[in-house]
């Protein structure tokens, strides 16, 4: 297990899910974990969050607000914050030819647009770390992988995998690692929206383990490229998807 004790930072879209069980477990780890969402706080049902979550009220598209929030958060760890995870996505169901352009625009901004704003608002703070400041975006199986009926998340994935390389290189003489999770297939509300009976069983036939995975797996991924034997990993995108990346025919 790695020691985060000392260490602060925040976990977007925390509120159930991937980023609700990442934070859990970067705080058991010994980090103080801000976790930013609509609700500011768990979603009915998901359970209680570790000691050392901290759950805030916060909309990631409000860049204005997010730069009071960080300064805020950076302010009470010396002026600095030691990891960013860019976990707040959402997606849509439908045919590409009958996809809503508002819906499209939405996936972009979320997936994309505050993701990136959200890496710049925290970089001064990430910068000043004492060991280095990591950000780890979350990205999918669509980044890697064509589903249908979901195509602007596909592209919108693609897009974060891309952005992770890059900020990975401009970033890497600033003291930052950057660095991507692709979960493959985990419980989530989300994946609810867009799976049912039928297409969950073509998903769970598509992967040598041919079973969900445990949200748990994801956290001790964000906990490794958080902790100190991650400083020399930066640029890469970590699959955690039961072999579906790796499975052929």
């Amino acid at each position: 297990m790695a020691d985060l004790k000392g260490k602060a930072g925040i976990v977007t879209g925390g509120s159930s899910g991937i980023g609700f069980q990442i934070a859990n477990v970067l705080a058991e780890a010994g980090a103080t974990v801000y976790v930013i969402s609509r609700t500011g706080k768990p979603k009915e049902g998901v359970g209680e969050s570790a000691p050392g979550v901290v759950h805030l009220k916060g909309d990631v598209g409000d860049v204005e607000a997010m730069k009071v929030m960080a300064a805020d958060l950076a302010a009470k760890h010396g002026g600095c914050l030691d990891f960013l995870v860019n976990n707040a996505g959402v997606s849509f169901k439908c045919r590409a030819e009958d996809f809503p352009m508002e819906q499209f625009d939405n996936i972009m901004n979320v997936n994309v647009k505050y993701l990136f704003e959200m890496s710049v608002v925290c970089y001064p703070y990430l910068k000043k770390s004492a060991d280095k400041g990591r950000i780890i975006n979350i990205t999918s199986m669509s980044a890697h992988l064509g589903f249908s009926e979901v195509v602007p998340y596909c592209t919108s994935k693609g897009a974060v995998l891309a952005m992770t390389r890059a900020l990975a290189v401009e970033w890497a003489q600033d003291n930052i690692t950057v660095n991507s999770i692709a979960p493959g297939w985990f419980r989530s509300k989300m994946n609810e929206q867009v799976v049912d009976a039928a297409r969950e069983q073509k998903i769970l036939n598509r992967m040598p383990l041919h079973a969900y995975g445990d949200t748990r797996d994801l956290g001790k991924m964000a906990e490794f490229l958080v902790g100190d034997g991650a400083s020399y990993i930066t640029g890469q995108d970590f699959a955690v998807d039961g072999g579906a990346l790796a499975f052929g025919y």
